[in-house]
Parts: structure tokens; sequence; C-alpha cells
């Protein structure tokens, strides 16, 4: 069969990059999520490029847009990304599936140091669409706040019973949506480009989310989560702008890893309400 004139295949290489990695860069991921790690001097932050995956939508989004949304976000960390190196990105589907009546594609980017071709950060995208229905052209939102709010209740989390990490507290309005998803008009961005595809308001990038759980483990284990450290997150409810979170983690377990020991971690990001918008399982290096 051949399958270069179909879209959205296992296996389809979606595009490839190259970053400089200077510290205005640096500077203004910082900014843009008030996130000022010392250790920014020499390494970035470890999800400096959250959204390599969406430079390449053409190559892996599926047709119908309306109502898409990013479900479930994979990190791993291999080395730290020095300030004042070149990096190499490349992206790839790896999965497609069918859940719960959305259609799930999985996209892998991986970020690579550009002198030595080391992996440094893999991230695995797991993006959901609605299939297409005439109803969809009709108007109407896929999801609101109300019928956000009304998801069914999930199983108790977090269940770690441990050491209760540094939250760290975010209010998120539309210039850090901007300087996070921007410079252009999207459904992250603007509120009319938000209802084109079945949103009342602007949808706050899922990555950011993930970028706050990533932030409480670099506080917590520093290169320990640089070098070995890793996050499985689901996004659990919409995030709208100007609507304030805090990111939370608890320790689960510890467990040898050769001569260090990993540790296990609930995380989570919750809006000021208890509406948890992320939910998942991180580790880090001691």
């Amino acid at each position: 069969m051949n399958l270069l004139g179909q879209p959205a295949y296992v296996g389809r290489h979606c595009g490839s990059h190259l970053y400089d990695v200077t510290p205005e860069v640096v500077d203004f991921y910082s900014e843009a999520l008030d996130d000022r790690n010392p250790l920014y001097a020499r390494f970035a932050p470890p999800l400096l490029h959250h959204s390599e995956c969406y430079k390449t939508v053409g190559e892996w989004y599926l047709k119908n847009l309306f109502g898409n949304l990013h479900a479930q976000q994979d990190w791993e960390l291999f080395a730290p990304i020095r300030v004042g190196s070149q990096v190499r990105t490349r992206s790839t589907i790896i999965d497609r599936y069918h859940k719960r009546g959305r259609d799930y594609v999985v996209n892998e980017s991986d970020l690579l140091d550009a002198e030595t071709g080391a992996l440094l950060v893999r991230g695995r995208t797991h993006q959901s669409f609605l299939p297409p229905k005439e109803d969809q052209e009709k108007g109407g939102f896929v999801v609101d706040e109300s019928s956000a709010k009304k998801k069914t209740p999930r199983p108790p989390f977090p269940t770690a019973t441990g050491e209760e990490m540094a939250s760290t507290r975010k209010t998120i309005d539309a210039r850090r949506c901007w300087m996070f998803s921007g410079p252009g008009r999207n459904y992250h961005t603007d509120k009319e480009q938000a209802a084109k595809i079945g949103f009342p308001n602007i949808v706050v990038q899922g990555m950011m989310t993930t970028c706050f759980a990533a932030q409480v483990m670099l506080d917590q284990f520093g290169e320990g989560f640089l070098q070995g450290g890793k996050m499985s997150l689901k996004l659990t409810n919409v995030l709208w702008v100007d609507e304030s979170v805090t990111a939370y983690g608890r320790v689960r377990e510890e467990t040898p890893e050769g001569t260090r020991t990993r540790v296990h971690c609930d995380v989570w990001v919750e809006k000021d309400d208890g509406t948890r918008v992320l939910i998942g399982d991180a580790s880090g290096l001691r």
C-alpha cells in the first residue's frame, strides 16, 4: 500500500528544525512562565521547546480541528540543554488510536544536541480529535465553562502520602498566553480564533501546565531532574485565560537505580476552585 499520500500515518516524519539556545531565549521563557531557576544561568529550561510538535501540525493533525484537545503529554529528560549550544529537533508520528468517541494521534518530538547528536529531551503528545460531523459547522461550543465542570469524577488523586514538595501558583493572563503560544493568532491567544473551533474563550495551551509541573520537579531535584527526569501527564480539564492555578507535587516512593535513587512523585495542577486540569506521575534522581 502506498502511504505517501495519506496524512497522519504511523512512521511519518513530520519535520526537523535547528535552534540556537541563547540567553535571550531562556530569559523569554523565564518571563513567560515566571520561572527563574538559578540553573538557567548554565542550562536551559528542560521544556524550552515545549511546543515543537505544533510547528508541523500540517503533517500530523487530522482534518477536523473542531474541538481538538491535547489529552496527554509524556516527557523524558536525558541530558541538560546547555545555554550557548545548538539543538536540532525531529518529529515523528508513532501511534494512532480511537478511544471514547475520539481519534488520537501521537507525535514524538526529539531534541538533540546539534554538535554531538546526543538525545536531550523526548516528548510524546497525544492529541485528540472529534470525528467530522455536519452539525459541527452549525455553531455552538464543544466545551464551555459549565460543561467542563460536569466531567465524570476521576478516581482519588493523589495517592502519594510522602513528602509534599514546594508548590507554585500562576495566573495566566492574555499576555502570558501570547508569550507562550504566540506570536500568531490562534485559539490559545485569541478569543475569536477559539470560537471558530468550538471554544467560548481563549484556551490556555496544555503544554503550559506541563511546564508548571516541570518547574515543581526541577525546584525539588535540580540536575537530578534535568538528567533522568520523567513525567507522564494527563490533561483532565480546560484551563481558560485569566484563571489561576497552583502546581503541586508529593513523593510516592523511592527505588534504587544504579548508584542513585529514583524518587517517584504524584504531580497535579488545579484551579482555585479545586478543579484539576492536569494529573500524572513524575520522577527525578537523587
